[in-house]
């Protein structure tokens, strides 16, 4: 089954804001789950792969709940990104 594209609000924050170059971006995706939408992010651009990369302590939300790679992206939904945050 292939998946129908759609739209999605992606947000990034803090470190991986700063490293992409940019807060937010409205993509076109097929990706089913935040993994794979994770690997399509990867493949954007270098800043991407290097912000992102499988490596990395990533912290992900979609509609601002916190979600692990297995979460469903659906149409219109808001992705977020961000290193995990540390307190002072």
């Amino acid at each position: 089954m292939k998946a129908i594209p759609m739209k999605v609000t992606v947000k990034y924050f803090a470190s991986i804001r700063e490293a992409i170059g940019q807060g937010s971006e409205l993509r076109e995706t097929s990706a089913m789950t935040l993994a794979a939408l994770r690997d399509e992010l990867l493949a954007a651009s270098p800043l991407h792969a290097a912000s992102l990369a499988r490596g990395r302590s990533v912290r992900m939300a979609i509609n601002q709940v916190m979600s692990d790679e297995t979460a469903l992206v659906t149409e219109g939904c808001e992705v977020a990104f961000f290193p995990p945050v540390t307190g002072g």
